[in-house]
């Protein structure tokens, strides 16, 4: 997608909302000196120019009982096959994101497994399932950050 046609109060709501998605419009408004209603406007049009996508409450995956994340590798055998093996990772509801890549894989994902048996199981039983070539597995020990995109406004070259 090509960078949209977005202002500096566009920059500011969205540097915002990228710490605090749940930040009130009304909160938004004074800090940027503007109306709520002009607030909820801009929201508005930056979901449906589709610069956000929605907003998700992070929960911590070992709160609820997964305590292993991984990161896959998956090599295909068959190309022609990935949509196939997109739709059937859709369907697993232990991976979180997947990623068509250059270099080494075919595609990348990552998921949440309750335990390296339940991972193994997961590679074993429902992987293998796919007619994949093969997989390659990293294993994390812990989270040490994850943070949104710097949000700034791009500074226009003359």
């Amino acid at each position: 997608m090509a960078t949209q046609k977005l202002d500096s109060l566009d920059y500011k709501i969205l540097g915002m909302l990228s710490q605090d998605a749940r930040k009130p419009y009304l909160e938004i408004a004074r800090e940027c000196g503007v109306s709520g209603a002009a607030i909820h406007q801009r929201i508005t049009k930056l979901n449906n120019m589709g610069v956000i996508n929605g907003s998700i409450s992070l929960i911590n995956p070992t709160s609820v009982g997964f305590e292993t994340c991984a990161y896959v590798g998956v090599f295909l055998n068959d190309a022609s096959k990935f949509e196939a093996v997109v739709e059937h990772l859709r369907e697993m509801p232990e991976v979180v994101e997947c990623y068509f890549t250059t270099g080494k894989y075919d595609m990348f994902i990552k998921l949440y497994a309750h335990n390296n048996d339940h991972l193994l199981s997961i590679i074993h039983d429902k992987f293998l399932q796919l007619g994949l070539g093969r997989t390659e597995t990293l294993i994390t020990f812990k989270e040490i950050f994850k943070r949104q995109i710097p949000i700034a406004q791009p500074t226009i070259k003359k």
